[in-house]
């Protein structure tokens, strides 16, 4: 079953529609002022997007020395990683339906009181368990940024600026993967692990301040009930429409993750390069990152988003297969390895934001729910990524396969989302 923008089956047709005054409206007449966009600041809705990953990343240049102080072993403080990355995920497939039913703004309140209380108790912990569950629930209630901030952008804009918000959006969110491991191991040397999460708890209050004061509700909360939300939520999974999209988007963006992962192993094992140059290179793929989503800003009004989408995707391809051609040929460089990763990463960068707003634009009355399905599918993706780039002798050519694979993969599925869509 395929559903798109202009035809939504029937029983689902209690949707808000905008009227000329610039409210939303049901069939039965029930009408909800929706906020103009310009009450609705971005640099807030990028803030907390980016808090939840911005815990992650920030932790781990701490994990040694928080090891040491809590007695645990290596395996052990990595499991402040892996459970937070479950946490994103799982969190993302919560926040979504959750907040079609009760409305944005509640449900980011709630998240951002878990993350608060979350980032307290890891501040406060004495013991590596607790400090386990506690990065698992600080996850939980960061994500609710992650989800609702993608899906409060979709409700105050349209389609087109709705992918140009999203990109700039992308702009300042990517600053925090390239300056958290910095900040978190400057904090971790000089005042402790435990500053960190004095900093995250300090920023969740911060949210909840700004978000108490300037974000008024922006969805229009569903009056089905819970059974009918999670029916909607089914209808998403059915769409291919939304799942070419959302798979594609995966397999276009997260998949860089494969070379992340890597990328220690690549330069310093098999490129035989020091430790200290790891950093800046890895830098350099955030910064296409960041370059990708300025070009998407400027070129998303002009050029059809079909082009536009599946172009960038296959500048992606086309790197991974220069990637693999220097693996294979024996003549990988560290010019070529950052070189071939820097144009991936600007077609990710480009593709990241237009496939998520076309997965989220699919059915309109489940954007939340929606938001956080393509949530989930990224992490997934990503993690599915990370794992098969860890097969084989060499890092260098199990990367260049994953992302070689997971390019190709994305243009079938986008290729095919845009197909079923027209139907």
């Amino acid at each position: 079953m395929c559903f798109g923008m202009s035809a939504v089956p029937s029983p689902l047709r209690k949707i808000r529609l905008m009227n000329d005054a610039g409210k939303a409206v049901s069939e039965e007449g029930t009408a909800a002022t929706l906020p103009p966009r310009a009450l609705i600041p971005l640099w807030l809705v990028a803030l907390l997007t980016f808090t939840g990953t911005l815990a992650m990343h920030i932790f781990v240049p701490a994990l040694p020395i928080a090891g040491a102080d809590l007695g645990a072993s290596a395996s052990a403080m990595q499991m402040t990683i892996s459970l937070y990355i479950v946490g994103l995920a799982v969190g993302q497939l919560i926040y979504g339906p959750v907040s079609d039913r009760f409305g944005r703004r509640p449900a980011l309140m709630v998240g951002l009181t878990l993350y608060v209380a979350a980032s307290a108790v890891a501040m406060l912990a004495r013991d590596v368990n607790v400090l386990i569950v506690a990065r698992l629930f600080q996850a939980l209630g960061g994500c609710a940024g992650l989800v609702l901030g993608r899906a409060i952008v979709r409700d105050t804009a349209e389609h087109r600026d709705a992918a140009r918000r999203l990109a700039l959006m992308n702009l300042m969110v990517t600053l925090g993967p390239g300056a958290a491991p910095l900040l978190g191991g400057l904090l971790a040397g000089s005042i402790g692990w435990r500053s960190i999460f004095v900093l995250l708890c300090a920023l969740g209050v911060v949210n909840f301040a700004l978000t108490w004061r300037l974000l008024p509700e922006t969805g229009v909360p569903s009056r089905h009930s819970n059974a009918a939300v999670l029916r909607n939520y089914g209808q998403l999974l059915r769409s291919p429409a939304f799942l070419g999209f959302a798979i594609g988007g995966g397999c276009a963006t997260t998949s860089m993750y494969a070379f992340l992962a890597a990328a220690p192993f690549i330069f310093v094992h098999e490129l035989q390069r020091p430790v200290g140059e790891v950093g800046p290179n890895l830098a350099i793929l955030i910064l296409g990152v960041w370059v990708g989503s300025m070009v998407a800003s400027r070129v998303v009004r002009v050029v059809p988003i079909k082009r536009l989408l599946i172009g960038a995707n296959a500048l992606s391809v086309i790197a991974a297969f220069v990637l693999l051609a220097a693996v294979l040929s024996g003549h990988l460089s560290v010019v070529l390895a950052v070189g071939s990763m820097f144009v991936f990463t600007l077609g990710a960068g480009i593709a990241s934001p237009v496939a998520l707003m076309e997965a989220i634009s699919v059915n309109p009355m489940v954007i939340g729910s929606a938001s956080g399905l393509y949530g989930f599918s990224q992490m997934a993706v990503g993690a599915l990524c990370t794992a098969l780039a860890g097969l084989g002798q060499s890092a260098a050519l199990a990367a260049a396969l994953v992302l070689a694979g997971a390019g190709i993969v994305a243009q079938a599925c986008f290729w095919s989302a845009f197909r079923s869509h027209r139907m």
